[in-house]
């Protein structure tokens, strides 16, 4: 049997962990720069006027009539949260799929038939006693199944987050309360194939002839098909595959004329996308770097621009990758406009053990691989950017994302730690 479990409104439910006076209360969080709401617990959700991914400077006013907590976006808090969701997970299995942020399959084929339900309420009670965050728990034969299980676990009150198909009748409960476009892998083309057939939700497309299935929705549509009726065909992947292109990409929080300031948020940048390269053990072979005006202003000239560097080898030396990237900004850069946002892209990834000499190379290892390993752990130990190259420079808050409504990230800065009583 496979569990898909769910965390509940996870960034909503990471902010609301460290403020418990904000329970029962709309909260959302807002994407980079406060521009656009990303995420809202149930509670705002109920607000139907406010609508999700819209600019929260133009619902401001809604917002505040309705009591709204807004919070900037706090990645930092998210990602530590998660992991401690998926380390607890792994108490209960030792093989996890982690699925998203906030998503994670794993297989609880060694639990009896009879145990599942009560193991599916452990599981949620001590996610929830260990970090505080709330999730659903759906488990059926297959992944298609379990994913669909989830949804009717939240969707159903009396369910109390928690679902376990471990029969036919309530497999067949399950896929005939489902809707066509709601089943796990179906696109919009296939849904409107399969309605257009009379059927209505999952229960009816799972009885179809497969034939039909096969001729209409290839063999991924089939593979879809035999989840549905118990045949496990997605298998668990607990291997982290290594990215095979690593970005950034953020805006700035004003709007930027001076070439040394952009020069200095893409130094930035690209040390961050350095770091993440070294972390998976691979080099890029290509550096891409872009800048661009504010697409969405009326008033300001409007000019974007990229360009692809190859390096003479792969590297993930930060200093290496920093030297190419300025020489790509300063190609693409024209004075007389004001950008808000610059970008970096690292491409053609090799793992750091496979990289292709040139005759003329005299020795195999990154260059500047020594001293960036001297930084990498100077960081660890000190602090994120404590140690960094000039051209990151020391004018951060001239063009870094605006965060008016960030929260303190409780558990990962020493400086930041909750304090009792403070509130």
């Amino acid at each position: 049997m496979i569990a898909l479990i769910d965390c509940n409104s996870f960034y909503a439910s990471c902010e609301q962990v460290f403020r418990p006076d904000l329970k029962n209360k709309p909260v959302v969080v807002l994407s980079n720069n406060d521009g656009c709401i990303i995420a809202a617990n149930k509670e705002a959700k109920a607000l139907t006027h406010i609508p999700m991914f819209h600019p929260a400077f133009m619902i401001k006013k809604i917002l505040d009539d309705n009591n709204v907590v807004c919070f900037s976006s706090n990645y930092t808090l998210y990602s530590d949260l998660s992991r401690r969701v998926m380390d607890t997970l792994k108490e209960f299995s030792p093989i996890v799929e982690e699925y998203s942020i906030d998503e994670s399959f794993i297989d609880l084929s060694h639990y009896k038939n009879d145990e599942l339900e009560d193991i599916s309420k452990k599981i949620k009670n001590t996610i929830y006693k260990n970090t505080g965050i709330p999730v659903g728990v759906g488990v059926a034969q297959t992944k298609s199944l379990s994913k669909i299980a989830n949804k009717f676990a939240k969707k159903i009150p009396e369910n109390n987050n928690i679902y376990v198909v471990n029969s036919e009748s309530k497999r067949q409960h399950l896929l005939q309360n489902c809707k066509i476009k709601d089943i796990w892998g179906i696109g919009k083309k296939h849904t409107i194939r399969i309605e257009k057939t009379g059927k209505t939700n999952a229960l009816e497309f799972a009885n179809m002839p497969v034939e039909w299935v096969r001729k209409e929705m290839t063999v991924i549509g089939e593979r879809l098909w035999r989840e549905l009726n118990n045949v496990q065909c997605l298998t668990l992947n607990t291997e982290l595959t290594a990215k095979k292109g690593i970005g950034t990409a953020k805006s700035f929080g004003y709007k930027l004329t001076d070439y040394t300031l952009i020069e200095e948020a893409c130094s930035y940048y690209v040390a961050e996308v350095a770091d993440l390269l070294r972390q998976q053990k691979s080099a890029a072979s290509q550096i891409e770097i872009f800048l661009q005006t504010n697409y969405h202003s009326n008033t300001d000239k409007q000019y974007h621009n990229k360009i692809i560097l190859t390096l003479s080898k792969p590297t993930n030396s930060t200093i290496a990758l920093t030297q190419k990237a300025l020489v790509g900004l300063k190609a693409i850069f024209k004075e007389g406009y004001r950008y808000k946002k610059v970008g970096v892209n690292l491409l053609g990834l090799v793992p750091e053990t496979e990289i292709q000499m040139s005759l003329f190379d005299t020795c195999s290892k990154i260059e500047g691989k020594d001293i960036t390993n001297v930084i990498d752990s100077l960081n660890s130990k000190f602090g994120k950017n404590k140690v960094k190259l000039a051209t990151v420079g020391n004018r951060e808050k001239e063009w870094a994302l605006i965060k008016e409504h960030r929260s303190p990230r409780y558990t990962t800065q020493w400086d930041e730690l909750l304090e009792i009583g403070k509130r």
